[in-house]
């Protein structure tokens, strides 16, 4: 037998100036902070592609940095356009899961 997929979002909206807020499928939710989200991009410019190692400095993102738009990818992920320029990340459901059990409370 296969594992169960995770949980899909009912809905993504923003939640506040910078946050981005997700409803899960399974009827839980979580408020990702902006910069949260921002260093845990996965694509090739903050990944070393190889290794795997994160190669974006933390020291690099601002402290404000706030989604400008979240548009979907297929019906896997998101992929968010961000206030300091970088646009080439993608977030799929399985990330974004996993993200949220690092939050408080979810």
């Amino acid at each position: 037998m296969s594992a169960a997929p995770p949980p899909s979002p009912v809905e993504i909206s923003r939640s506040g100036e910078s946050d981005v807020r997700i409803r899960w499928s399974d009827g839980k939710a979580s408020v990702f902070p902006a910069r949260f989200l921002r260093l845990a991009c996965r694509c090739a410019h903050c990944v070393d592609e190889m290794t795997g190692r994160r190669v974006l400095q933390e020291s690099s993102v601002p402290q404000d940095v706030r989604p400008l738009a979240i548009a979907p990818v297929g019906r896997y992920a998101i992929e968010i356009q961000w206030s300091d320029g970088h646009r080439t990340g993608i977030y799929t459901w399985d990330l974004l899961y996993r993200l949220a059990g690092q939050l408080p409370g979810f």
